[in-house]
């Protein structure tokens, strides 16, 4: 068997990493920031600022010409980092340079169709040679991903699927079991975006991960502050940014990213009385 199609990784990264802050005492936290926005060079600065400042794990975006899950916010970005040239195969350069400037997971998050377009197996091999621990695919359902079973065996990669407050038992179950690496709890019906205070409905999304045989289940959609960090923290296994994240890098650029990520990473820590009003975006 060549190099290029051995199996690149024989274990999950997101999980290693997840681990590794429960080790530590900590639940994860999980940055997701879009690739190539504003240009390709500024995103893979803003991901290793985000690593540096706290994050466990970095989810990289495709921007896509029809964003209909993400907010205005995210759709904004997107639609900038297309406008200024990117193409789906910068993604693995980027990859491969957060990867080898930090220790986190760098996990891919995409729509379905550019990596069907591009091939699933190429897809995953490549972003298996650039150093990737996997998908997160949020319009992907493990009835239909036959294929992508077959290469994220194939190149050892994860595969991270979601699951929402409107999953029936037996959805939850098979999304469990589909799952390498964490099941992405979302923990609001509708679109991304920050917001002042996290559903309710996440923790029994999250609950019912657990009690369908999730070792590790993250909330994503709406985190913007410290206190939303802690209040998730008490029950999940990881917590997702990325709305707060991506107008902080608009606003202020990578420097600006980096202070977000290790302020919501206090969130973690014992309750402080720091200003967090500038936090909301």
């Amino acid at each position: 068997m060549s190099e290029s199609t051995a199996p690149i990784q024989s274990a999950s990264k997101s999980a290693a990493a997840i681990d590794r802050a429960k080790a530590a005492g900590r639940k994860a936290l999980i940055a997701y920031l879009p690739a190539g926005y504003p240009d390709k060079q500024t995103s893979i600065d803003a991901a290793i600022a985000v690593a540096r400042n706290g994050a466990d794990i970095i989810e990289i975006g495709i921007p896509y010409s029809d964003p209909v899950m993400d907010g205005s916010v995210i759709q904004a970005a997107t639609t900038e980092a297309l406008a200024n040239g990117f193409r789906v195969a910068d993604v693995f350069d980027i990859v491969a340079a957060v990867t080898a400037e930090t220790d986190a997971a760098v996990l891919v998050m995409t729509y379905w169709n550019p990596v069907d377009r591009m091939g699933v197996d190429e897809f995953s091999r490549r972003l298996a040679e650039a150093g990737g621990a996997g998908l997160i695919t949020p319009d992907l359902i493990p009835d239909e991903a036959a294929e992508w079973f077959a290469a994220s065996d194939k190149y050892g990669l994860d595969r991270v699927f979601l699951v929402a407050p409107s999953s029936t038992p037996e959805r939850v179950a098979m999304t469990v079991e589909a799952t390498r690496g964490f099941v992405y709890a979302v923990s609001i019906m509708g679109v991304t975006g920050a917001r002042t205070s996290v559903s309710s409905a996440a923790e029994a999304v999250v609950a019912a991960a657990h009690n369908a045989g999730a070792e590790r289940a993250c909330v994503g959609l709406g985190v913007s502050r410290p206190e939303h960090v802690r209040e998730i923290a008490a029950y999940a296994d990881g917590v997702i940014v990325g709305t707060a994240l991506v107008a902080a890098l608009r606003d202020g650029g990578v420097a600006a990213v980096g202070a977000l990520a290790k302020e919501l990473s206090t969130g973690f820590d014992v309750p402080s009385t720091s200003n967090t009003e500038a936090l909301t975006q």
